[in-house]
């Protein structure tokens, strides 16, 4: 049986990246009190999920309708072909373009999700025609919009 990251983590590893997944800024000594141990273990479990690759950074929450990018949507992306370095430049270009948020590689008829904000609906059409009709790897796109986004809190339950 081989073991995996989550073998590795004891029950207070598990609730400290709880803790730091519902706020990543809370103190050393907040987390220390909640977890009921000192604060240098806190310090120092931190530092060795850091290393591990358990935790990967800490981000802020945008308010993009408050930066004036009320517009979201999902793109689906099928590639004219599977070739590796096709595969590879997408990859490679989508995630720097304007208002990319996340770019998925996905299994099934749709070879990637592109998380896409935009200021306005006329923005978001000619980030369609100018970065993806032309892309020479692009074979055929479908935009979806987002109405509303709720993050997920389901998946706490893999630190059990």
């Amino acid at each position: 049986m081989s073991s995996t990251k989550s073998d590795q983590l004891d029950d207070t590893d598990r609730a400290l990246l709880r803790l730091l997944s519902k706020n990543a800024r809370s103190s050393g000594s907040a987390l220390a009190s909640e977890l009921g141990i000192a604060e240098s273990t806190v310090s120092l479990r931190v530092r060795r999920l850091q290393r591990s690759g358990h935790i990967t950074g800490y981000h802020a929450d945008i308010d993009l309708t408050a930066l004036g990018a009320p517009i979201q949507a999902i793109i689906a992306v099928r590639l004219t072909k599977h070739a590796r370095a096709e595969i590879e430049r997408f990859r490679a270009e989508a995630p720097t373009w304007p208002g990319v948020m996340a770019l998925f590689h996905m299994g099934g008829r749709d070879d990637y999700l592109l998380h896409l904000a935009a200021h306005d609906s006329a923005e978001l059409r000619d980030f369609v025609i100018d970065y993806l009709t032309g892309h020479p790897a692009v074979a055929h796109t479908e935009t979806n919009l987002v109405f509303e986004h709720a993050r997920g809190t389901g998946w706490y339950q893999l630190l059990n």
